[in-house]
């Protein structure tokens, strides 16, 4: 599987680990960046370029990795066709797959250990969309609003 990875300084061990870790395990892995330590980077840059790397190559899976996971997650989410999901647990991982089908996770790497977060991955990469129609009905329903930003009515 092609999976795309990218980071900020908070971040830049993390991805550095997964980048090995997945390559080893025979995936096809994309550094996004940063390639260098910098204390001083900010991570948006790296969650849109993510983003829109998975978005352009269908079937391909992103993660996005800073201090806390919350900024990467909202700049990944301003990609269009980005479905990503803040992951703190194994079982947000495989409920994001299953339930939203993102296509992106966003870890933060000062909150868990390298197992952990080496965990949160297997099991997103590992987990498939479920196919549930009510899920699928969601989904299409924020694709929709994602393409015109036109309100649905109120039940």
């Amino acid at each position: 599987m092609r999976l795309y990875l990218g980071s900020d300084h908070a971040g830049f061990e993390l991805k550095s680990h997964l980048v090995n870790h997945l390559t080893k395990q025979g995936h096809d892995v994309v550094d996004v960046g940063p390639h260098a330590y910098d204390p001083e980077d900010d991570y948006p840059v790296f969650c849109f370029h993510t983003g829109a790397k998975v978005v352009a190559d269908p079937g391909s899976l992103g993660i996005v990795i800073g201090g806390s996971g919350n900024g990467e997650q909202i700049a990944a989410n301003k990609v269009p066709g980005v479905r990503s999901a803040l992951v703190w647990k194994t079982e947000i991982a495989e409920l994001a797959r299953q339930h939203n089908d993102s296509n992106v996770i966003a870890i933060g790497a000062r909150q868990h250990t390298l197992d952990e977060a080496t965990a949160f991955v297997e099991t997103f990469i590992a987990t498939p969309f479920s196919g549930n129609p009510r899920h699928a009905r969601r989904i299409a329903q924020l694709s929709s609003y994602e393409q015109d930003r036109a309100l649905p009515e109120l039940p």
